[in-house]
């Protein structure tokens, strides 16, 4: 259902079965980690014009795993993250 380096991969799937008899697959819901106890694998300066996917193909080599900033900085809008111009973001160790 999803790419391995999706943040949903490693989420269980489960089924509900409705009442009219129709099985639907969902996966569980996915709560956000504690950014700071994260293990730190680079610290990173926001500039004009950042986007978070860009920083995260720099630091983790791809940058669909935009994600991962995300969780280590505690955003609900990863969006907000690249708004500030040198603002200091932390980017996490990849968990396995």
């Amino acid at each position: 259902m999803f790419e391995p380096n999706s943040r949903y991969y490693t989420l269980e799937t489960t089924t509900i079965t409705l009442s009219d008899g129709r099985t639907i697959a969902y996966k569980r819901r996915r709560f956000l980690p504690e950014g700071t106890a994260m293990p730190l694998l680079a610290e990173v300066t926001v500039v004009q014009d950042e986007r978070l996917d860009l920083i995260a193909a720099r630091t983790l080599g791809d940058g669909e795993q935009f994600w991962r900033v995300a969780d280590a900085n505690n955003a609900m809008d990863p969006f907000e993250l690249t708004t500030v111009v040198g603002l200091t973001l932390r980017v996490g160790l990849p968990q396995a």
